[in-house]
């Protein structure tokens, strides 16, 4: 795992835009497509919009979401809002670019089976994702792959469900579709994950983020949020 502490959110979001673009001409280069997903949250939202102005295969990408929250359409706890807030309003992507889980079925089991679906269609099988995009929690979690869930025990579907976590249900990427990436990037910004980041960087396996796995991983922070790392980790 690489860790890069960049001056604050801002940079982070630009940095990571930067890597991303480049990731995306790389693959399409090598395989014709570039499969990404991407997590919610502010920096990342303006990490997406920064993408807009990169240079991006635009019409051979295609991006999928790490998790969503079961709420109805256009609520404003689904990711889903903000990801077409930031990127479909700002970059030459088509609407059908963009596989939005489907959180609004009755059957949410049925609903993540067809996201699995899709995956496959799309990503291989089993699918590779060319680029994870992840978060930190503040207890750990990572995507929702949330402490003490039996979610973080799927191991035979690549998309399942959570229990009830911050008010909602949720449904989320698992371990093993995750840890098929051929990259991970972490994009991790606050003072308030300080201890958090510091046990990922040490691979702490009793939280759920230190179960993702480490190699082609790449961690963008800011300062405030890597005050426990050690000296030596590169500084933009």
């Amino acid at each position: 795992m690489e860790i890069k502490i960049l001056a604050d959110a801002d940079s982070v979001a630009r940095e990571a835009a930067k890597i991303i673009a480049a990731e995306a001409r790389a693959a399409v280069a090598a395989r014709g497509r570039f499969i990404m997903a991407v997590s919610g949250g502010r920096t990342p939202w303006q990490m997406l919009r920064a993408l807009s102005g990169e240079e991006v295969p635009w019409a051979d990408v295609h991006v999928f979401q790490v998790d969503e929250r079961i709420a109805p359409a256009g609520d404003p706890d689904r990711n889903l809002t903000h990801l077409l807030e930031s990127l479909l309003s700002h970059a030459p992507l088509r609407p059908e670019q963009i596989y939005a889980m489907p959180v609004e079925e009755k059957d949410l089991a049925a609903a993540a089976k067809s996201y699995a679906d899709t995956l496959q269609q799309i990503a291989g099988s089993p699918p590779v994702l060319d680029l994870a995009h992840l978060g930190l929690g503040t207890d750990g979690h990572t995507a929702s792959l949330i402490p003490n869930d039996s979610v973080l025990d799927v191991t035979d579907a690549a998309v399942a469900l959570t229990g009830i976590y911050q008010k909602r249900r949720r449904m989320t990427l698992t371990y093993p579709l995750l840890n098929r990436s051929r990259r991970v990037l972490w994009v991790v910004t606050g003072a308030e994950k300080v201890k958090m980041l510091a046990r990922l960087r040490d691979g702490d396996l009793s939280i759920p983020a230190g179960r993702i796995r480490r190699e082609n991983a790449l961690v963008l922070t800011d300062h405030a949020s890597a005050e426990k790392l050690e000296p030596g980790v590169s500084r933009g």
